[in-house]
């Protein structure tokens, strides 16, 4: 019975639930009151905010089933601008009653169970309206679970579906049901957002994770009435915020606030009226909020569009009229009302527009450059048919095309208007115009599926179509261009048609070349972006190929890590590069894996800390590759708090350790508001330009010549050619990820430029520029420029739009005025060389300015209304200049006047401000502007609004005193409080009557929290300006040059003796007082007196000091040396330890202060080398001269004085020039002023052929003004220069002298150079103080060594000595500091040694010197000593020589086949003899006797006529030593030197990775150098060297050689895989020829493939294909060294 009653009461219960979802009865109208606000601005009160306040009645009543009507009556609009919370919202009155007839029409939707279904309006209420209706039935949209009263879902609402959780709770006594719901806006489904302007940044998630630039979320409570039927909503309020800060939301944010108050007032019997029965109602969509108009209008401005096509014309009358002479303030702003005008305006009225002002060249200008700004199908449509009509120029079309491509906004209109334009045969004409359209095309189907996820594969298959057929066709630059453009667009199902491209996944790929390739692989990474697992696996596959090119493998490692690698995938490419045998894969990738463990972006943490694990796999020993090898590089910064960082990456990619390398791409990424993009990259490749720069040009081809190569090619076994460069530049540009331009630059587009820089056009243009600019032109440019448009639009709870938004607009302007005269008058038909005979007078007028504008906004932005936040900062720059230059060349006299431009003194002004801005359309001129930071905000609202932070500050106030926060003093927020900034510095230049002032204001809200959000609200401003000095006119500024006899004419100040003279008297009361105050210089009178020093001022601190000024004294002046060793003896700050007796001698000749005890520190014997130096050698590094100077002076003081006496002697003997010479150089720069007097400066050049010094004065026209430079320098020598620069009151405050010599360092040739002072100004010492610092700090880094020493004071001394004729030893002597760095190489050969006489033959070309110089300092080198050959890789090896036999020493690799370089050894003599091909020549290098023989095509060059130059190409024949050298390195071959010891042959570097022979390929690539001639390689040294040797053709034959290459069978059985086996070698085996037996032999390691015992063999058909076999096995060969030949031998 029990249970039966139970059952009973739970039945009953569930029958009685009540309905919580709301519910509106039928013939019941329901009355609310509704408000609603959106407030945008800081979150702290006190501060300005902008917002929209709606009030209104709303009717809900049923009008069908599930069908209800919502009417607002009584609706009002406010707006607010004010300081929250004092001020108070300001009706809008007019725009209330504009729209009082949509806001009162009723609408329809569809209701049932609380959710809100289809809505319904009449066709003449504006989306906007709608959508604030929207709004309000968010807040009748709800989810109500019977069974659950917690519980989370995805709810569709006004911001779309987002994660929405509910509580549901009832309070039984009050009889209420309490619902609260929250949205959480950042995990949305479907968020209806609108991104403009950011299709090409890709969003940072792990920038996110610390945190956020954007937040969100919204909160619903709810009070409801329960009814049996359905609930009713007695009062509902919803509450969103959303924070936003472009560094991160944590420290500091802008915040947007809506709020919506919904409450019932009544049930009312009356039906809500309907409009009229003829008015339909159609579906408007949902409750999602429907984008309108607000998509057109700016955020920064709100306009009153009533005629767009005569609002246009105005604008554009205003731009053309105010920016003539110069920019107009306000010209970025018009530029951007007038791409607004033209996005709202129609197709047909642009045109017309157009047609109007297409005849005038400056509305034309404007309208080309603001049209692609429209950003929609529009622009592209226009210039589409405006180019195909021939209105528009190649260059405008160009340049209007590239910008509408990134401007507008993409979708499947403007991709179907691009893909025809694309394929219009009249863009195909131009390639430009093709390049530019054809790349376009990818960069819109990129923005078009960034913003549309199923972006459909057909808007790529145009281009796979052309891709076919391109390849089909053989057109390979056509291919390239179809890659280019893929890589653009960056779509997944382009990966099958570019891997079709890529060799090992494509049959077509074998047939490509080797660029085709690398574009193919670039192409992938844009598609990597999206599917990073599929891009992987392919990278991967292409960089394991080790067949594949260095080149094509790095770049797939480029590709591999933008992929952000896995940890096991890093690691398996660690292990793979412990083997790697190719060292420029090897070098790039463990420099890439090195460089990124560097990094701190978050994106790329995992990748650095697998690169980490990675590196420590890796042998240290790849740090130790030279420069030469490929390198990859990677830089950034990144600062969490901020969210804000840069990387920079370049990539130096090498395949033959060439200088020049192969390729380099360089790339920059930004990261900012959790966001990255990648904003420029430059990519260059150089493949074969070194080669066509510097080898002899093509000559006509010589049969003879050709066939004598290709008979001893054809002597070698399986030669085959390596693939030649050819001579090809491309380059390529990136932004933002896209490639907007590419150029591939041969050898015939370079001779085409040198033959029109060359020819008569040139000539022709250039006298057609002269003959406008002598008749006078005048000419003005103007670039307008819309660069940044960034908007975010996303709805709020109340139904109105939020936007964030980031615009940037210029113009820049140039006003250019050009006159020139010529004296005499030039004929008609005039050269260039009449103008070096003419007075020529040049007057121009310059005025460049620019103006920008920058807009921040966060607020409402909608047709109607506006209420934003807005950050504007405004940069005007103007910088006029007016000039007359004058040129008389018969005189030598040249002038220039800076004239004054009148009117203008602020040449830059910068206005940063913040405000908040409420404005209504209907009433535009009452828009309300308040800064966000109120200039009256006291101390008394800080001491209000942040009391909560007295403590805080209180211990950084107080110190260390133990004072609490209560007894701080009462007015510590009026200190908190940080006062408006303003600073103005100024700087006068009298002399010139010139007055430079920059002004600084600022006042901002960091004062409230100290983080650069804050920092940048409020108002800050920057004032540069220039304006004329108190004082006289200056009329202008005057300078002049004067060189020749008439220099003299020109001297406005003559410097006279006085001053000098009156010193010279008192010298002997100065040295006795010197006497007085210096204890112990009496033993050093006698020096000091023969010495510069005793003419100096002060004494010097150190012996070495007073030495070095002697240091090219006679050396059998022992005893002046001895006493300088005294006396310092006493002098020098160092300890008396350091020098002694034995070490004075050398006192003069050395660099340092500190002197050896041993006397084999100036041993002759040491060598030359800095590796075999001492320690103690290397720090003292002694100098030696190797001169005595012989100067003018009489021969016997020349003889007995010092180098520094005479340079004493010269200028005792006239202080100043001026009263012996006259100056060969006068200059003045002076201002020329109304009173007449003489202001400037003069700088006066003097030279005294006699004692070969030059002196230079720089002095101030005041005649009061005693400053000046004195600058005084004399050759000694050819060996030797001396100089003093001295500057101060009459040149006497601050002196430094510097000594230039020559001489040895052991044997090698040395240049000294010494800085010694006694005074320099403060800031000169403090600055140098900087640069010592931190060359300390960067040393290690470049391989120098630094040690701390006490060295002379007051001393620099740097010597450079020539290590050899490419490589320095420097050492760098501070007063407390010693930096040493041996073995620096040089980029050019020097002109010492070998290289002197070497160039003696290329008489006065420089041309021909430096690029002898330079191929021969990067030259590969390889030598045979004996039997030991040392490849161009530095690989040593034994090379036993067959007897009689050849073999190719050195080769050129290529078909060119440049040179050919032969090795024989004479078995009689044992000596090695010389065969090179070359040019058209042959020549044999042979010894004979003690000497080397020459044979030139057979006839002999006695040794006394060499030099020998061949008379058609650059070739030349020389004696260096005891041996012969050949020169020819424009053909390839830098030098082929034979003595009776030693042969070498020297490539040059362009010819690095194309030689081949025993030499090696000279490619760097140590791991790969035994490669046979059919490109197998071999581990075996012997094998190796026998396969170069050039096989006999027969047992009678001439030379001698009676052996060949060929494939041998292995003796022995073989059972291989468990079956018996017969092998054969596939490395060919030296062996005599039939009837000839072996009388030498040797043993080689070859590798032999085996097949089937039983298998038949076809020896013709099997031998010769049996090089191409696989290794099976590696056994021993009997090698054939020397053979004996019987009689009847065939």
């Amino acid at each position: 019975m029990r249970v039966l009653v139970l059952a009973f009461t739970v039945a009953f219960a569930a029958g009685y639930q009540v309905n919580f979802a709301p519910e509106f009865a039928t013939g019941k109208t329901y009355v609310y009151k509704y408000e609603a606000f959106v407030m945008g601005g800081l979150p702290e009160d006190g501060l300005a905010r902008a917002g929209v306040k709606v009030i209104s009645k709303v009717l809900i009543s049923a009008a069908a089933a599930d069908t209800f009507v919502l009417k607002l009556v009584d609706p009002e609009i406010f707006e607010y601008s004010g300081i929250w919370p004092k001020d108070a919202f300001i009706p809008a009155t007019n725009l209330t009653s504009a729209l009082a007839a949509q806001l009162s029409t009723p609408i329809k939707f569809e209701y049932a169970n609380g959710v809100v279904g289809k809505v319904f309006a009449p066709a003449g209420v504006s989306e906007t309206v709608l959508n604030v209706c929207r709004g309000i039935l968010n807040m009748f949209q709800l989810n109500i679970k019977k069974t659950q009263n917690v519980y989370e879902l995805q709810e569709l609402g006004v911001q779309g579906v987002c994660k929405t959780h509910y509580i549901i709770s009832e309070d039984a006594k009050a009889d209420r049901i309490l619902l609260s719901k929250t949205k959480d806006l950042n995990h949305c489904q479907e968020r209806i957002i609108k991104d403009i302007g950011l299709a090409y940044t890709e969003r940072c998630a792990e920038c996110e994770a610390g945190g956020k630039t954007l937040n969100g979320a919204a909160a619903f409570s709810y009070i409801m009435k329960p009814a049996a039927t359905g609930a009713l909503i007695l009062e509902a309020t919803a509450t969103e915020l959303i924070q936003f800060s472009p560094f991160n939301i944590m420290n500091g944010a802008v915040q947007m606030e809506a709020k919506q108050i919904l409450t019932f007032i009544e049930i009312a019997t009356a039906a809500v009226e309907h409009i009229r029965a003829d008015v339909p109602y159609v579906p408007r969509g949902s409750l999602q909020y429907e984008f309108d108009s607000e998509l057109l209008q700016t955020p920064i401005q709100l306009l009153r569009i009533t005629n767009a096509e005569a609002q246009i014309v105005e604008i554009l009358n205003h731009l053309v009229t105010s920016n003539v002479a110069m920019v107009h303030e306000d010209a970025p702003l018009k530029f951007i009302e007038l791409i607004q005008l033209l996005r709202v305006a129609r197709f047909e009225s642009i045109e017309a527009l157009w047609t109007r002002f297409k005849a005038k060249a400056d509305y034309r200008h404007w309208i080309l450059n603001a049209v692609p700004a429209i950003g929609t199908h529009a622009a592209l449509k226009f210039f589409k048919e405006k180019f195909l009509a021939g209105e528009v120029t190649i260059a405008e079309a160009a340049q209007a095309l590239l910008a509408s491509v990134h401007m507008v906004t993409a979708d499947l209109e403007v991709i179907k208007l691009a893909e025809g334009l694309a394929m219009n045969p009249k863009i195909q004409e131009n390639p430009v115009l093709r390049e530019i359209v054809m790349l376009g095309y990818g960069t819109l189907v990129a923005k078009y599926c960034a913003e549309n996820p199923t972006c459909p594969a057909e808007l790529v298959r145009p281009i796979h179509e052309l891709a076919i057929q391109a390849v089909a066709k053989g057109e390979i630059e056509e291919v390239i261009v179809t890659l280019k453009v893929l890589g653009n667009a960056g779509h997944p199902a382009s990966l099958k048609p570019i891997m079709k491209l890529l060799p090992g996944f494509g049959s077509a790929a074998a047939g490509l070349p080797h660029r085709v390739h690398i574009d193919a692989v670039l192409a992938l990474r844009n598609i990597a972006k999206k599917e990073p697992k599929m891009i992987q696996e392919m990278a991967v596959q292409l960089f394991m190929d080790e067949a594949l090119h260095p080149e094509l493998r790095m770049v797939a490692a480029i590709v591999l890590f933008e992929t952000k690698l896995p940890m096991g995938l890093v690691t398996a490419l660690a292990n793979v590069l412990l083997k790697e045998k190719n060292l420029q894969v090897a070098s790039f990738v463990y420099s890439y894996m090195k460089a990124m463990t560097k990094n701190t972006a978050p994106d790329f943490a995992s990748v650095a800390a697998a690169c980490n694990v990675a590196v420590k796999i890796l042998s240290p020993k790849f740090d130790r590759m030279s420069y030469r090898f490929s390198r990859a590089f990677y830089l950034d910064t990144y600062h969490n708090p901020w969210m804000m960082g840069a990387a920079a990456s370049a990539f130096y990619v090498n395949d033959a350790a060439t200088v020049f390398p192969r390729a380099i791409v360089a790339k920059a990424r930004t990261y900012f508001a959790g966001a990255y993009a990648d904003v420029l990259e430059l990519g260059v490749r150089t493949e074969g330009m070194q080669e066509a720069l510097l080898k002899i040009q093509k000559s006509p081809e010589n049969v003879d010549r050709m066939t004598k190569m290709k008979q001893v090619i054809k002597a070698l076994s399986e030669w085959r050619a390596h693939p030649s460069s050819q001579p090809l530049a491309s380059v390529y540009v990136k932004f933002f990820g896209q490639e907007i331009a590419f150029a591939n630059i041969d050898k015939a587009i370079i001779d085409q430029i040198i033959e029109l820089a060359t020819g008569p056009a040139i000539q022709s243009y250039g006298r057609n520029a002269l003959n406008a600019v002598m008749s006078g032109f005048a000419f003005h440019l103007t670039k307008p420029m819309l660069v940044a448009e960034v908007r975010r639009i996303f709805p709020t709870t109340v139904g109105l739009p939020m936007e964030l938004s980031f615009y940037t607009a210029a113009v820049a302007a140039a006003s250019v005025e050009l006159q020139a005269t010529v004296t005499p008058p030039l004929p008609e038909n005039f050269n260039a060389a009449q103008l070096l005979k003419s007075d020529i007078n040049i007057r121009a007028a310059i005025t460049p300015s620019v103006s920008m504008h920058t807009y921040a906004v966060m607020g409402v932005n909608t047709a109607f209304v506006q209420a934003a936040l807005m950050s504007r900062a405004r940069v005007h720059t103007i910088v006029p200049a007016k000039m007359e230059a004058r040129i008389d060349m018969i005189k030598g006299n040249f002038k220039l006047q800076l004239l004054p431009v009148q009117g203008i003194d602020k040449i830059a002004t910068v206005f940063v401000d913040t405000f908040a801005v409420a404005r209504n359309v209907e009433d535009l001129a009452a828009a309300k502007i308040t800064p966000v930071v109120p200039e009256e905000f006291t101390a008394q609202t800080s001491r209000e609004t942040f009391s909560s932070k007295i403590s805080s500050f209180a211990s950084s106030l107080a110190g260390d005193m133990s004072v609490s926060s209560e007894i701080l003093p009462v007015d510590l927020p009026s200190r908190i409080v940080r006062k408006a900034f303003e600073k103005k510095m100024c700087a006068v230049i009298e002399t010139f009557g010139i007055k430079a002032c920059t002004e600084i204001e600022s006042r901002n809200a960091a004062f409230i929290k100290n983080c650069p959000f804050y920092t940048i609200i409020g108002k800050h401003a920057v004032i540069v300006e220039v304006a004329p000095a108190a004082g006289p006119v200056v009329e202008k500024i005057e300078i002049e040059v004067q060189v020749g006899d008439r220099a003299a004419e020109k001297i406005l100040k003559v410097i006279n003796l006085s001053e000098e003279e009156e010193i010279l008297e008192d010298k002997n009361v100065l040295m006795k007082l010197k006497k007085i105050l210096v204890p112990g210089l009496k033993n050093s009178t006698a020096a000091s007196s023969s010495s510069s020093s005793s003419h100096s001022s002060s004494s010097r601190s150190s012996s070495s000091s007073s030495a070095s000024s002697k240091s090219s004294s006679s050396s059998s002046s022992r005893s002046k040396s001895k006493a300088v060793g005294k006396a310092s003896k006493r002098l020098s700050s160092s300890s008396s330890s350091r020098s002694s007796s034995a070490s004075n001698s050398q006192s003069s000749l050395v660099f340092s202060s500190r002197s050896s005890n041993s006397s084999s520190s100036s041993s002759s014997s040491r060598s030359s080398r800095s590796r075999s130096l001492s320690k103690q050698q290397l720090y003292e590094m002694k100098f030696i001269k190797n001169h005595i100077h012989q100067h003018g002076l009489s021969t016997g003081r020349a003889n007995s004085k010092s180098s520094a006496y005479s340079f004493e002697a010269i200028y005792n003997k006239a202080k100043y020039l001026s009263n012996a010479v006259a100056p060969v150089v006068t200059i003045l720069i002076r201002a020329v002023r109304a009173d007449h007097t003489v202001q400037g400066y003069q700088i006066a050049a003097y030279f005294d052929r006699a004692t070969a010094r030059l002196q230079v004065i720089i002095a101030n026209l005041d005649e009061n003004d005693q400053w000046r430079v004195c600058a005084d320098g004399v050759m000694l020598s050819y060996r030797k220069l001396m100089a003093k620069i001295a500057w101060g009151i009459e040149c006497k405050q601050y002196k430094t002298e510097i000594t230039a010599e020559t001489g040895l360092v052991g044997k090698d040739p040395a240049v000294s150079v010494k800085v010694a002072w006694d005074k320099l100004p403060k800031s000169m010492m403090c600055y140098a103080t900087r640069i010592s610092q931190y060359i300390s700090r960067v040393a290690k880094e470049y391989g120098a060594h630094l040690a701390k020493a006490k060295n002379v004071r007051n001393q620099i001394r740097l010597s450079v000595a020539a290590a050899s004729e490419t490589s320095l030893n420097v050492v760098l002597k501070t007063p407390k500091r010693t930096l040493y760095i041996f073995g620096v190489h040089f980029p050019i050969a020097l002109p010492i040694g070998h290289t002197a006489a070497e160039l003696e033959s290329y008489q006065s070309n420089w041309a021909d010197k430096l690029s002898y110089m330079l191929t021969k300092a990067h030259a590969a080198e390889c030598s045979m000593v004996k039997d030991t050959v040392v490849t161009f890789n530095n690989r040593k090896y034994k090379n036993e020589m067959p007897h009689s036999c050849s073999q190719v020493l050195a080769q050129d690799c290529t078909p060119e086949l440049k040179f050919i370089v032969l090795l024989k050894r004479d078995q009689t003599e044992e000596q090695n003899q010389i065969n090179v091909k070359i040019g058209n020549i042959d020549v044999d290098l042979h010894p004979k006797g003690s000497v080397i023989i020459v044979k030139v095509n057979g006839v002999e060059i006695p040794i006394s006529n060499l030099p020998y130059q061949h008379p058609t190409g650059k070739i030349q024949i020389i004696q260096r030593g005891e041996g012969i050298a050949l020169h020819a390195p424009s053909h390839g071959l830098q030098e082929v030197y034979l003595d009776l010891n030693e042969l070498k042959v020297k490539v040059v570097d362009w010819m690095r990775g194309q030689t081949c022979g025993l030499c090696g390929k000279a490619d760097g690539e140590i791991r790969q150098e035994y490669r046979t001639p059919n490109e197998r390689l071999t581990k075996n040294a012997v094998s190796y060297a026998h396969s170069w040797v050039l096989s006999g053709k027969s047992c009678r034959d001439a030379s001698e050689c009676y052996m060949k290459l060929e494939s041998v069978k292995l003796e022995k059985q073989v059972v291989l895989h468990g079956q018996e086996s017969k092998c054969y070698s596939v490395e060919p085996v030296l062996r005599c020829l039939a009837g000839c037996m072996p009388v030498r032999t040797t043993t080689a390691t070859v590798g032999y493939h085996c097949l089937p015992a039983d298998s038949n063999l076809n020896v013709s058909e099997g031998l010769s294909s049996i090089y191409e076999k696989s290794t099976d096995l590696i056994e021993t060969a009997e090698a054939h060294l020397a053979c004996r030949c019987a009689a009847q031998c065939a």
